[in-house]
């Protein structure tokens, strides 16, 4: 039984999986496992992958393929075929510092309380080159409050977590892929202690326009996510609900307004500054922000073709 099985959901991954996978491969502690799990992936994802695992002396990456059900069943099905007594997730085109499991598995057995370990991530490009910061934040282990206005996780790629919390929170929720990773980590936070390490060992790669492509959805998904959580969340909590509301329909406007203008994305960032300015508690703080935020919407629209 292997100690660490980082699960690596792949679909379409031929530019990106080779990087991933070596970003492992080249980790400080080296007992895990690697379980790709094929999301019905039609380019050479897989040959790719099978020529890594073919070059290790070690059978350390095990494959499996299914049909294309979304990134979140694919996490799940990892977690069905995992050994390990902790697990880390990992997306096809993300990066880990060789440190990473090793700093992360340290940090739970220090804090044997503690179910989850997260550490900062950070944004790069296609080239691996880190283009911008994220937002470094280690919060005390009590974080579901804090989780509630804000996933400053960032991504399904950054935490350790032991599996007997895994299995008994239920996994990712199937239906949700684009936030599945934030409900996961509200029911996670709402049961036990997380430990923060003060340091960037995430690369999370930016793909030009990916998200501003699927922005009405992921709201959607978001929304969901805020609900639920907030249907659960004590009534000592209730008035941060806005504050949550305000602060992701703002992380939607400014990806809303990434990559190559047109009118159609610049009337999805006025629909989300007015939701932005619905629920912002703090309006006037923020005014410079929404000033700038409408003229980009406005320009996009009238001079976009």
């Amino acid at each position: 039984m292997t100690l660490i099985s980082v699960i690596i959901p792949v679909y379409k991954a031929e530019l990106t999986i080779k990087e991933t996978i070596e970003s492992v491969l080249n980790q400080t502690f080296q007992d895990f496992e690697i379980i790709v799990i094929d999301d019905g992936s039609q380019d050479t994802t897989l040959e790719i992958i099978s020529k890594i695992a073919s070059q290790l002396q070690q059978p350390k990456i095990q494959i499996f393929s299914y049909p294309n059900a979304g990134v979140s069943e694919s996490r799940n099905r990892g977690l069905a075929k995992a050994s390990g007594e902790f697990i880390a997730f990992l997306d096809h085109d993300d990066l880990w510092t060789p440190d990473k499991l090793e700093s992360q598995l340290n940090a739970l057995k220090n804090h044997p309380e503690a179910v989850l370990a997260y550490s900062w991530t950070d944004h790069c490009d296609e080239f691996g080159q880190v283009t911008v910061l994220g937002r470094h934040i280690t919060k005390p282990r009590y974080i579901y409050e804090n989780l509630l206005v804000d996933n400053f996780l960032d991504t399904a790629s950054n935490p350790l977590i032991r599996k007997l919390a895994l299995d008994e929170v239920g996994g990712f929720d199937s239906t949700i892929n684009s936030s599945g990773e934030w409900d996961l980590w509200l029911r996670l936070s709402a049961k036990y202690p997380f430990v923060g390490i003060p340091k960037t060992q995430v690369l999370h790669r930016l793909s030009k326009g990916a998200m501003s492509a699927k922005i009405v959805s992921h709201k959607q998904e978001c929304l969901e996510v805020i609900e639920r959580a907030f249907n659960q969340a004590p009534p000592s909590l209730q008035p941060l609900k806005s504050l949550s509301l305000a602060n992701i329909h703002k992380y939607l406007l400014c990806k809303s307004l990434e990559g190559e203008p047109s009118r159609e994305k610049g009337r999805i960032a006025l629909g989300l500054l007015k939701d932005y300015i619905r629920y912002q508690p703090e309006l006037r703080s923020q005014l410079k922000f929404v000033l700038v935020m409408l003229i980009k919407s406005l320009l996009m629209i009238i001079f976009s073709v």
